[in-house]
C-alpha cells in the first residue's frame, strides 16, 4: 500500500525556516507477511541505498516482530514519500508505511546538524 505525497504547512515553514526535517518512517507489517523472505534481498538493497545517498540514519526492527523504523533525513517529504513507495516491501503489501515528520527544534550536540 502505498503512502500519499500531501505537504503539511510544518514542513514548508520548516524548510522556509532553513531546518532540516527529520523523518521517523514506520514500515508495519500486513496480513501480506507471508511474502517477506521472497522479497527480502530487494528489501535489504533499497535499505542500502537509502543509506548511501546520505537519506537514512538508522534502520532497524520494531519490536515485538511488528515490522521496521527508519530514521531519515536530508530529503524532502515528497523525496521520502517517493522512496518509500520503491521499498519491496511496500510495493509488495508486505508492509504499510507511514511517515512521521519532527521540525527539530533542540537536539543533542550529536545531532546539531539537524538545527542547522
Amino acid at each position: 500500500m502505498n503512502i500519499d505525497s500531501h505537504h503539511t504547512r510544518s514542513h514548508l515553514a520548516a524548510r522556509q525556516a532553513g531546518t532540516n526535517p527529520m523523518f521517523v518512517v514506520l514500515l508495519k507489517f500486513s496480513d501480506n507477511k507471508d511474502r517477506l523472505s521472497e522479497l527480502l534481498d530487494g528489501h535489504k538493497d533499497w535499505i542500502k541505498r537509502g543509506f548511501d545517498d546520505g537519506v537514512f540514519l538508522l534502520a532497524g526492527s520494531l519490536q515485538p516482530g511488528l515490522g521496521g523504523g527508519i530514521l531519515a533525513h536530508n530529503t524532502s517529504r515528497a523525496d521520502l514519500v517517493a522512496r518509500v513507495n520503491k521499498d519491496p516491501f511496500v510495493t509488495g503489501n508486505v508492509v504499510t508505511a507511514e511517515i512521521l515528520e519532527i521540525e527539530p527544534a533542540t537536539a543533542d550536540a550529536r545531532l546539531e546538524f539537524l538545527t542547522a
